[in-house]
């Protein structure tokens, strides 16, 4: 095992279903690698850069590929990384300049128009409150700034089943349909900014130029099961793009 991969390597399922991911370590329809690709396009070394929900780091402390992890770090590949959660494990996450625990509501400790770029990936879903959230964005990045965010689609399978399945029971569901999730990082659903339609609402088109589109990557919840996953990669298939299981958001303020 290299020294570049955390201790405890749990490769996922699909390395057992699509071949390519020997070369490289992830396969050829990874979300996080499309991802974070784009975002990494976007960058410049003179960037000040906001982890909007940047949590305790997992991503680039236990994820099984060498890659991934390298292409989801920012520290020393711009000039500054902020980190911004509700929950005070922000504090120990290893990318981060400078990092805060911010309460749902608060004002960001960050000045206005003082940011070139926010990260916020897999946090849109679990926003409540997306008036409010949509203006703390457009205040803290400057004109020409990008806000690029990944987040399941609100009629994609993964939306329709989280809103069909009360969010009290997502914990037990997903240990069945995740196995390799942890219960400390499942978090309440709400789905208020996960369409092109919600996305327009609250960051007009006059005052932001719209790049965003849907991306159906690897099946996400088959339990290690080979027929659901390829039910699954069945019905990502078939379905329209406005159906997409996920919504890579990117967004430039005018």
């Amino acid at each position: 095992m290299s020294t570049d991969e955390p201790k405890e390597l749990v490769r996922p399922y699909e390395f057992s279903v699509y071949p390519e991911c020997d070369a490289g370590v992830y396969s050829h329809r990874d979300c996080t690698v499309a991802f974070y690709t784009r975002v990494g396009a976007l960058l410049r070394d003179d960037m000040v850069l906001l982890n909007l929900g940047a949590g305790r780091g997992a991503n680039i402390t236990q994820d099984y590929s060498p890659f991934r992890r390298r292409i989801q770090r920012f520290k020393g590949r711009v000039s500054r990384v902020i980190g911004i959660d509700v929950d005070d494990a922000v504090l120990e996450n290893p990318d981060l300049d400078e990092a805060h625990v911010v309460p749902i509501g608060d004002t960001y400790p960050i000045a206005d128009s003082s940011l070139d770029l926010i990260i916020c990936d897999h946090v849109l879903e679990h926003v409540t409150d997306a008036d409010s959230f949509a203006r703390e964005v457009a205040r803290v990045l400057k004109p020409g700034g990008w806000f690029c965010a990944r987040t399941p689609t609100k009629w994609g399978y993964v939306g329709l089943g989280a809103r069909a399945i009360p969010n009290t029971l997502h914990t037990s569901l997903l240990s069945s349909l995740q196995p390799q999730r942890k219960a400390e990082d499942v978090f309440p659903t709400a789905y208020k900014l996960n369409t092109h339609g919600s996305l327009a609402r609250f960051f007009p088109k006059e005052e932001w130029q719209h790049c965003s589109y849907g991306y159906n990557g690897v099946p996400s919840y088959h339990g290690n099961r080979r027929l659901l996953f390829r039910l699954v990669e069945l019905w990502c298939w078939l379905m329209p793009a406005p159906l997409s299981a996920k919504l890579h958001v990117f967004l430039r303020k005018r």
